[in-house]
C-alpha cells in the first residue's frame, strides 16, 4: 500500500476543484493514483467542508452541496477577499452572491407552504367532521325509518290489515 504524503494529496484534491476542475480519470492518468483513491479523497475532501465539484467544469452544474460549500466558506468574506477567492475558483462574485441568496430564501418557502397546508388541513378536518356528523344523522333516520317498518308489519300480522277495507 502506497503511502502519499499530504501536499501531495492537497495538490490532488486542489485540482479537483475551481478552476481546473480535472476529472478523476484524468488524474489518474497523471498521477497513476487509483480511482478508487481519488474518490476516497474526494469525499474526505467534501466531509471537510470543501467544494469538490464532480467534474463539472461549468459551476452552474455543481451539485446544491458544492453551491452550499462555496456559500459557507465565503460568508466571513469581505468583498475584496471574496473577489480574490472567486478569480483562484474560477468563478464570479455574482454567482455565490446568487448561491448565497437561494440558501438564505431556501426555507421561506418552506413556510409559506408549511402554513398553506396546515390550513387546508383543518379545513378538511372540519369537513371530514361534518360529513361524520351528517352521516351518523342518515344513519339514526334510516335506522328509525327502518325500525318503523318493522313496527307496521308487525302491527299489521297482528290486527290484520285495514288497509284492504
Amino acid at each position: 500500500m502506497t503511502r502519499y504524503s499530504k501536499e501531495f494529496k492537497d495538490n490532488i484534491i486542489k485540482q479537483m476543484m475551481p478552476p481546473t476542475n480535472k476529472s478523476v480519470n484524468q488524474l489518474t492518468a497523471e498521477t497513476g493514483v487509483s480511482e478508487h483513491t481519488l474518490y476516497a479523497w474526494k469525499r474526505a475532501a467534501k466531509s471537510a467542508g470543501i467544494a469538490a465539484p464532480a467534474g463539472e467544469s461549468s459551476s452552474e452544474r455543481w451539485s446544491s452541496e458544492d453551491k452550499f460549500l462555496i456559500v459557507l466558506e465565503t460568508v466571513t468574506m469581505n468583498q475584496a477577499e471574496l473577489a480574490t477567492y472567486c478569480r483562484e475558483k474560477g468563478l464570479y462574485v455574482e454567482q455565490v452572491e446568487a448561491w448565497k441568496d437561494f440558501c438564505i430564501n431556501a426555507n421561506g418557502g418552506v413556510a409559506e407552504q408549511s402554513k398553506s397546508l396546515q390550513k387546508t388541513l383543518k379545513e378538511k378536518e372540519k369537513e371530514v367532521k361534518q360529513l361524520n356528523k351528517e352521516l351518523r344523522r342518515k344513519e339514526a333516520a334510516l335506522a328509525e325509518t327502518a325500525a318503523l317498518l318493522v313496527l307496521r308489519k308487525k302491527a299489521q300480522a297482528v290486527w290484520g290489515d285495514h288497509e284492504e277495507d
